[in-house]
């Protein structure tokens, strides 16, 4: 059974920091290209990162570029967001997330359109992050 399972969510005033964490089984997660994606109240989906399999190659959206950190331990089938200067439209539902296709989910990046359901094979259950004083 394929688990992707989040923690480390919770509230934390603007500014402060979050360490997101993934913990996947169930599945070849060194072989997965994987991402970050959230959803905030009354918004679609938002791919926030990328990282490739072996963790070579990252990429993120602008609206989080030099303020987040992709990373993973494959040595642990961990993934993980270092989430740093949080500000109140960060806050929302964050879902580790095996895309479908690695080239889509870029695609989808850098054209800032939603993320679709239908792109993800594989879903955590998602943690809340909430920003605010």
């Amino acid at each position: 059974e394929v688990q992707l399972v989040e923690s480390g969510g919770g509230l934390v005033q603007p500014g402060g920091s979050l360490r997101l964490s993934c913990a996947a089984s169930g599945f070849a997660f060194s072989d997965m290209n994987m991402a970050w994606v959230r959803q905030a109240p009354g918004k679609g989906l938002e791919y926030v990162s990328t990282i490739t399999y072996g963790g070579d190659s990252t990429i993120y959206s602008d609206s989080v570029k030099g303020r987040f950190t992709v990373s993973r331990d494959n040595s642990k089938n961990s993934l993980y967001l270092q989430m740093n200067s949080l500000k109140t439209d960060d806050t929302a539902v964050y879902y580790c997330a095996a895309p479908r296709s690695h080239a889509a989910a870029i695609a989808t990046m850098t054209s800032r359109r939603p993320a679709q359901h239908s792109d993800i094979l594989y879903w955590g259950q998602g943690t809340q992050v909430t920003v605010s004083s």
